[in-house]
C-alpha cells in the first residue's frame, strides 16, 4: 500500500496521542499475572499491541473492551493468575518483538512448553539476546539459528545477576517477568540506562523491586505470584507524539499542544536532542506515578546540527528517523553514532532511511552504528520505500510536510501497527 503526503502546512491546536504501546504490552501482561480482574483504560489499539492480547488469549486470558476511541481503547481483563490452560502451544507474535520477547519470559517459569513464532520480519531479528539469561534461570529456551521461532519449556527458576551486552527494555522486562516466579534475588545491570516501563510497573504494584539507571533488582522478599488486581490509565505514546512534535518544531507558523503524554525520562531523549538543536520546547509535567505524564508544548525555531551518540541513545533509539529527518533542516552536519541497534529493528532502518532521504535530496553518509546527515536541504518530491517499517514510514511522512513537492512512501500498512490513526491526527492539526 502507498501512500502520498504533500507539502504540510503549520500545526496548530491540541494532540492526545495514542496509548503508550509499551506500556500497554505490559499492562495486558501483569493483568493476566493479576489475582483478580483489571481495568486497563487509554490502551493502544495498534496491531502489535493487540498481538499480545491474542497471545494471551490462548493462554486464558479474556479482554472485554468498554470503550474505544481513535487511538485508544479501554477494558477489563480477567485475570488468570498465570494459571495456564492454553487451548495451544503456538503462539504467533506476527511482527511484535515486545510481544516476542515478554512472552518468552513471562512463560520461562510454567510448566509447558511453548513455541512463539512470527512474521518474516521478526523471524530476521535476533533472540539470543533473551534466550540466553533465560536459560541462566533454569528454563529450557531454544531458537532457531538465535532468531525465531523461539521455543520455551519453563519450570523451576533461580535468580540470577545478569549484564545486558546491549540496552534493551524489552531483554531487561523478559528477565524481570521470569524473577516473578524465581527464587532468589535477581538483579539486571545495562551499559546505559533503558526504559524503565516494567519495573516501574512492578514497584506500584507492591513488588519489592529496587532501580536506578542501569540495574533493576526483584529482591528475595517478594511472594510471587498472583499480582494484586489493579486500575491503570494507560498515558500517551511519547513515540506516536514525536512525529507532530518534529514537524511542529520545523514547519513555520505552528503552535502545537501535545497533552496527556508520557513524559518518562527513559524515553524522552528526543526532546533533549531537539533542544540541543535549538528547539523550543517546553514540558507542563503533571503525575509522575506509576507513569510520568504531561503536556508538551513545541513551536518552530532554527535548528543547528548536533552529535548524537552515548547514553541518549536507547532514550532516543525509535525516534533516531526523526532525527535524521530533522537534521535534513538544520544548519551543519548531524551525526548519530552508537545505533547499531537501528538495524536489527522491523527493518534496517539506517539503510532504508539513508535510501529514502537521498531519493529526497538530503546528504546521508552511513555507518555500521548510524549516519550524518548536512544541512539544510530543500526536500524534492520522490518515491520512497520504507520497507513495510511503521517508523521509518512516519519518519519519511514528516519529510513529505517538510519538503516542496509531494512524497509517495510505499509500505504504508506497516503504520496499522503502531499508529493507525497517524493520518487523521496530522490532517486535523494542518486545519
Amino acid at each position: 500500500m502507498n501512500q502520498k503526503i504533500g507539502p504540510g502546512r503549520p500545526l496548530k491546536g491540541t494532540l492526545v496521542p495514542p496509548g503508550d504501546k509499551s506500556v500497554s504490552h505490559r499492562a495486558l501482561l501483569l493483568a493476566s499475572m493479576a489475582s483478580d480482574p483489571c481495568v486497563i483504560k487509554g490502551l493502544a489499539d495498534g496491531e502489535d499491541v493487540e498481538t499480545t492480547a491474542n497471545c494471551l488469549r490462548v493462554l486464558g486470558a479474556s479482554f472485554e473492551v468498554s470503550h474505544q476511541s481513535r487511538g485508544r481503547k479501554d477494558l477489563r481483563a480477567g485475570g488468570i493468575s498465570w494459571q495456564l490452560s492454553p487451548a495451544e502451544n503456538l503462539l504467533q507474535a506476527e511482527n511484535s518483538g515486545t510481544t516476542m520477547r515478554l512472552l518468552a519470559g513471562a512463560l520461562a517459569g510454567v510448566p509447558q512448553r511453548f513455541t512463539i513464532d512470527g512474521d518474516a520480519s521478526l523471524r530476521s531479528r535476533p533472540m539470543e539476546r533473551v534466550a540466553e539469561p533465560l536459560r541462566l534461570m533454569g528454563a529450557d529456551v531454544s531458537t532457531e539459528a538465535g532468531k525465531a521461532p523461539i521455543t520455551v519449556a519453563g519450570g523451576d527458576l533461580s535468580g540470577i545477576h545478569y549484564e545486558l551486552p546491549v540496552a534493551s527494555a524489552q531483554v531487561k522486562g523478559a528477565i524481570l517477568l521470569a524473577a516473578l516466579q524465581a527464587e532468589g534475588r535477581t538483579t539486571v545491570d545495562e551499559l546505559l540506562p533503558s526504559r524503565d516501563h516494567t519495573e516501574r510497573l512492578l514497584s506500584w504494584l507492591g513488588v519489592d523491586v529496587t532501580w536506578g539507571p542501569t540495574t533493576v533488582s526483584i529482591e528475595e522478599t517478594f511472594d510471587g505470584l498472583p499480582l494484586p488486581a489493579f486500575d491503570l490509565t494507560v498515558p500517551g505514546d511519547f513515540s506516536s507524539a514525536a512525529y507532530a512534535l518534529v514537524a511542529a518544531a520545523i514547519l513555520e507558523g505552528s503552535e502545537l499542544s501535545i497533552d496527556l503524554v508520557g513524559t518518562n525520562f527513559s524515553r524522552t531523549g528526543l526532546i533533549d536532542i531537539l533542544r540541543e538543536m535549538g528547539a523550543a520546547i517546553v514540558i507542563d509535567q503533571q503525575l509522575e506515578d506509576p507513569e510520568p505524564l504531561g503536556s508538551i508544548y513545541v513551536r518552530p525555531r532554527k535548528l543547528q546540527a548536533t552529535i548524537v551518540s552515548g547514553e541518549v541513545i536507547p532514550r532516543a533509539i525509535d525516534e533516531l528517523p526523526l532525527i535524521a529527518v530533522a537534521a535534513t533542516q538544520a544548519e551543519g552536519t548531524t551525526v548519530i553514532r552508537d545505533a547499531a541497534e537501528l538495524r536489527t529493528k522491523e527493518s534496517d532502518r539506517v539503510a532504508v532511511l539513508s535510501k529514502g532521504l537521498r531519493a529526497m535530496g538530503a546528504e546521508v553518509e552511513e555507518f555500521t552504528d548510524g549516519l550524518a546527515v548536512s544541512g539544510p536541504v530543500a526536500l524534492r518530491g520522490a518515491v520512497v520505500d520504507s520497507a513495510g517499517d511503521h517508523r521509518i514510514a512516519m519518519a519519511f511522512a514528516v519529510a513529505g510536510l517538510l519538503a516542496g513537492e509531494e512524497v509517495e512512501i510505499e509500505g504504508w500498512e506497516g503504520t496499522r501497527i503502531s499508529y493507525p490513526s497517524f493520518l487523521d491526527d496530522i490532517s486535523e492539526l494542518m486545519q
